[in-house]
């Protein structure tokens, strides 16, 4: 359930736009502004992050991204224990 006025951001795999490995993960609104200056060695930092800020976190479900295109993202829901911790992936 998302409460309130919570705001979606996405986690997007960094480089953009390559099918190579992925360096890290960037925090940005739907268009294109970063939420964080840093860059994130892993999807859980970043959920953690964006959860403690109040956002809720969209993943990419795709390595090339289009954020206009809703089935490329997964939103972060139910997924933390009783600690806060992430407990799925």
């Amino acid at each position: 359930m998302i409460k309130g006025n919570a705001m979606f951001v996405y986690i997007e795999p960094l480089p953009k736009g390559h099918w190579g490995p992925i360096d890290g993960y960037a925090v940005e609104y739907l268009d294109g502004i970063k939420v964080f200056p840093e860059r994130f060695s892993s999807e859980k930092l970043a959920i953690r992050e964006v959860r403690l800020r109040g956002y809720i976190a969209l993943l990419a479900t795709r390595r090339i991204t289009d954020k206009k295109d809703s089935s490329h993202w997964q939103p972060v829901l139910g997924c933390w224990d009783a600690h806060g911790q992430i407990k799925c992936s």
